[in-house]
């Protein structure tokens, strides 16, 4: 009963919507088949363009720009938040929904000072994803419960605070020279999964959230070697 009130609530709102510009910036299909879904699912009008590059998202901006932008930060080549920052800070009339799976607290920490940014994550149910795709094409913020709900927790402090343990050094460093998830496992015995989970794992320990900023912690703690992370 509550999604069919939501629903009949979304479709209220956008009937009093102009066609909008949704610029899905995601490499996992998956992903953006489901936002299309929800978009038609709940009568948003509106343009769908995909970019696969930081370069075609610029290069879109650049003449949609009051555009929202559906990004998967986690999976775009954005190398560092800095970088998504300037972006940001470059298309001011964009209204950005960050759409991933999971981000490191240093990450939301810093984001949710920036208040051009709303978020839900991938696990979110289908009535708050649709919730903030309106949200957002009516310029407005929307931060996901769980989002909302980590931030505040106090317990995720100490938490995030763990050491890598030895195995996790180990991973995190042929991570950093360049070995992808089924090398390692191959040279481990193990399966993709639980390398993934490794993965997973050391990212959220050391608030990152892709491989170059992986690669930075790890030359600074002295896990690789300079020379062995240009060869």
């Amino acid at each position: 009963m509550g999604g069919v009130f939501i629903n009949i609530c979304l479709y209220l709102c956008t009937c009093f919507m102009e066609k909008e510009i949704y610029i899905l910036a995601d490499n996992q299909d998956i992903s953006k088949m489901g936002i299309r879904y929800l978009l038609n699912f709940n009568n948003i009008e509106g343009k769908v363009i995909e970019v696969k590059t930081k370069k075609e998202l610029i290069n879109m901006l650049a003449v949609n720009s009051e555009a929202v932008v559906v990004l998967d930060y986690t999976n775009f080549d954005f190398t560092h938040i800095e970088d998504l920052l300037v972006v940001a800070s470059r298309f001011s009339s964009v209204s950005w929904l960050l759409f991933s799976d999971e981000l490191s607290l240093s990450f939301l920490k810093r984001i949710y000072i920036e208040k051009t940014f709303s978020i839900v994550l991938k696990n979110s149910t289908c009535d708050e994803i649709s919730i903030a795709l309106v949200t957002v094409r009516q310029s407005e913020r929307y931060i996901c419960s769980t989002i909302a709900n980590y931030l505040n927790s106090q317990d995720n402090k100490d938490s995030e605070k763990q050491l890598l343990t030895s195995t996790e050094q180990e991973i995190l460093r042929q991570i950093a020279v360049g070995r992808s998830v089924k090398e390692i496992a191959e040279e481990r015995c193990s399966s993709l999964h639980t390398i993934n989970t490794h993965k997973k794992n050391i990212f959220r320990k050391l608030e990152v959230n892709n491989v170059f900023e992986a690669r930075k912690y790890a030359l600074r703690a002295g896990l690789v070697d300079v020379m062995d992370y240009y060869i």
